[in-house]
């Protein structure tokens, strides 16, 4: 084999039987790491793919020097005001990761202190994450979380990108590694009152947090305690320290059920108490607010409602913010003198301020000038806190964070992420779209461009997608973008049922026996940009990842000629061999977002008719650039080899390319020159596709 012809995978029948009907995977074999020819075949597959795309070396240089140019590369994030202390985060110029520091608080300093990207005088270093990857491939934090006098920081490490961290005890008084020590954790943690004892989590061999465990500061991890554990194969579990630091408390959530049980973090060994107890179907969050506890539901009100119980004797939920079709509720954050809900109405997120009563006659919405936009809460650590720190973005505005002025009621700007190279967001328009699709209902996309690009087809365009998990692809910033833009080529965002921007119907009509809806939007927003003007289907990449990689081999099998390209990122491209397999990571919790096909013939028929792979056929596809990682425990990296071998055998006109990324995971290259270096090679692919590679 010569990296000039593709590899051609070997074929083992690999039968399996379900609700009456035999299924022959010749593929299948690919599942397993530890064979030898598996590596081979990927490793073959990284060759052809390097070789077929050789002479794109120099635009991929062009574009990550783009990237880097307009990159601030020494920087501060704007700090945040806990306790005693600004915290921040900084980056170097040529090193990969961020650098976690704090800086005490001097006397009478109200506002976060300036900086030009470099430290800050009196600097402490907490911790530097170019030391921890210092002789490996891979890093990623999993917790960084310090106790709330200031004195211990826990924080844990994943070196391979499996998502299974290392978990430690730093005294940031001395400077010292305690010999505490945990393997195999999972995300989040909670310090006790008095920082004494820590609450992590540990994973079941399914990859599902399951367990919360109690460590003694200065103890043996053989010493720790379970506090409390999951039976469900269903449930995830989470835990965190409420704002005002009066309770640890522990999530249990599936995908539609949620249940929360809380302890005093005063009284770190006390049983965890029931919020309330789990009803199939109702979903609600807690957050503590003086003697209650604000309860976020959707108990009859599926866009959520706020209620709230007392905190000492949690019984009935009394209401506070009546259900409105059509606003859905996201979230609330409790301040000593305010209440803040999140939420998202017409495609939009927005924030309101509630008044310390949660009284929703006295709250307003904070209001932004631009007609497609992105707000939420930014780190809001301090109870007692003034003033609210917002991030904000849209499809033109770089990333910004705001502190918003709870007496004035006026928004200051901290910082705007510099783009260097003199952008100017003048240059550049955004517009909201509508597409028809199958069944009459208008689907929006939003769409960015440079100023003055033509609507009479001849642009290139790129349209992203994802529609999975009440996930919103709310606008955002990218300075790698601009390299698409300044080229003349359209970027548009598809808004696609199975998301949440248009609240919880939205997400239920693309879930489920209702799956379908998500492809065919999909197929419809392609279709309505050429309608309407912005380009051609000759000059339209689709691009998604995870999820949003299963729509791109669903929507790329409905209408292969409605695109010129796909690039699928880490693609959920094989879901019924996955989700019939209750063993392998978040099978089980998956089942209450795409139906349980062991049970049912029902949903095995249904995701059988839209599996990508299960339905490759000798179609005129597009060029398809699929990209996964060997350690994905989110979406493993056979769905897309199989994927890719698939396509190859049955539909052999095709042009097919896999990039594995053999150290690294659902994310791809964790240091941020190696993710430039990956977002250039996919942005010369694309162009390659308009033919603008020289």
């Amino acid at each position: 084999m010569t990296t000039n012809s593709p590899p051609a995978a070997k074929r083992i029948p690999a039968e399996r039987t379900h609700h009456g009907d035999t299924v022959v995977d010749e593929y299948a074999w690919l599942k397993d790491r530890e064979d030898p020819d598996t590596i081979a075949y990927l490793t073959a597959e990284n060759a052809y793919t390097e070789a077929a795309t050789a002479h794109l070396a120099g635009l991929r240089e062009r574009a990550f020097g783009e990237i880097k140019s307009r990159t601030l590369e020494t920087d501060l994030s704007v700090p945040t005001r806990k306790g005693g202390y600004w915290y921040y985060t900084r980056t170097e110029q040529g090193r990969q990761y961020g650098i976690q520091c704090r800086r005490a608080v001097r006397p009478g300093e109200v506002d976060p202190p300036a900086s030009d990207g470099g430290p800050l005088d009196g600097e402490e270093v907490l911790l530097d994450g170019n030391a921890l990857a210092e002789g490996h491939d891979f890093f990623a934090l999993g917790t960084f979380d310090v106790s709330p006098d200031g004195r211990w920081l826990a924080y844990s490490t994943d070196l391979r990108g499996d998502e299974r961290f290392t978990l430690r005890i730093k005294d940031l008084r001395t400077g010292e590694l305690l010999p505490d020590e945990v393997t195999d954790t999972s995300y989040g943690s909670a310090w006790s009152a008095d920082g004494g004892a820590l609450f992590y989590l540990t994973v079941d061999e399914a990859w599902r947090p399951h367990r919360v465990w109690r460590h003694a500061v200065g103890k043996p991890a053989a010493d720790d305690v379970t506090v409390y554990e999951e039976p469900d194969e269903r449930f995830w579990v989470g835990v965190e320290l409420t704002r005002s630091e009066r309770y640890v408390v522990i999530d249990i959530h599936s995908k539609v059920t949620s249940e929360v049980r809380v302890i005093p973090a005063d009284e770190p060994a006390a049983e965890p108490v029931v919020v309330a107890p789990r009803r199939q179907g109702v979903e609600y969050s807690v957050e503590h607010h003086g003697d209650r506890f604000l309860i976020l539901h959707n108990a009859d009100a599926e866009d959520f409602a706020l209620a709230y119980t007392s905190a000492s004797a949690p019984g009935d939920w009394l209401p506070l913010i009546a259900h409105s079709p059509g606003t859905r509720l996201e979230s609330v954050d409790a301040f000593a003198d305010h209440v803040v809900v999140s939420l998202r109405s017409d495609g939009l997120t927005g924030v309101r301020v509630l008044p310390g009563d949660a009284d929703p006659a006295g709250g307003y919405d904070i209001e932004f000038p631009e007609p497609l936009y992105s707000v939420g809460l930014d780190s809001n650590p301090e109870y007692a806190g003034r003033s609210l720190r917002l991030r904000y973005a849209s499809l033109v505005t770089p990333d910004s964070v705001y502190d918003y002025d709870l007496v004035t009621r006026q928004l200051v700007l901290r910082k705007r992420k510099p783009v260097l190279g003199g952008y100017d967001p003048e240059r550049y328009e955004q517009h909201r779209e509508w597409a028809v699709a199958d069944d009459g209902t208008r689907v929006p996309i939003s769409v960015v461009a440079r100023k003055g690009t033509p609507r009479d087809g001849s642009a290139p365009a790129v349209l992203y997608g994802y529609g999975s998990y009440e996930a919103s692809l709310d606008p955002w910033f990218s300075i790698a973008r601009l390299s698409l833009l300044d080229r003349g080529v359209v970027f548009a965002v598809a808004h696609v049922r199975g998301g949440g921007e248009l609240g919880r119907r939205w997400y239920e009509q693309g879930k489920f026996l209702a799956k379908r809806n998500t492809f065919t939007d999909y197929v419809a927003c392609a279709r309505h940009l050429v309608k309407t003007g912005w380009t051609t289907a000759d000059r339209l990449v689709a691009r998604g990842g995870s999820a949003g990689g299963l729509l791109m081999g669903a929507a790329v099998n409905l209408a292969p000629e409605a695109f010129a390209g796909v690039v699928a990122e880490v693609p959920f491209v094989d879901p019924l061999t996955s989700i019939l397999d209750p063993s392998l990571p978040l099978t089980v919790i998956e089942w209450e977002e795409w139906g349980n096909p062991l049970e049912s013939a029902e949903f095995y028929h249904y995701l059988k008719g839209y599996s990508p792979y299960e339905n490759v056929a000798d179609l005129p596809y597009p060029p398809i650039l699929a990209l996964t990682s060997l350690n994905d425990t989110r979406v493993l990296y056979h769905e897309p080899a199989k994927w890719v071998a698939r396509l190859r055998a049955v539909a052999p006109r095709g042009s097919y390319l896999l990039k594995t990324e053999m150290g690294a995971g659902h994310g791809g290259p964790s240091g941020r020159y190696d993710s430039w270096r990956e977002e250039a090679f996919i942005i010369a692919w694309i162009l390659d596709r308009f033919g603008l590679s020289s």
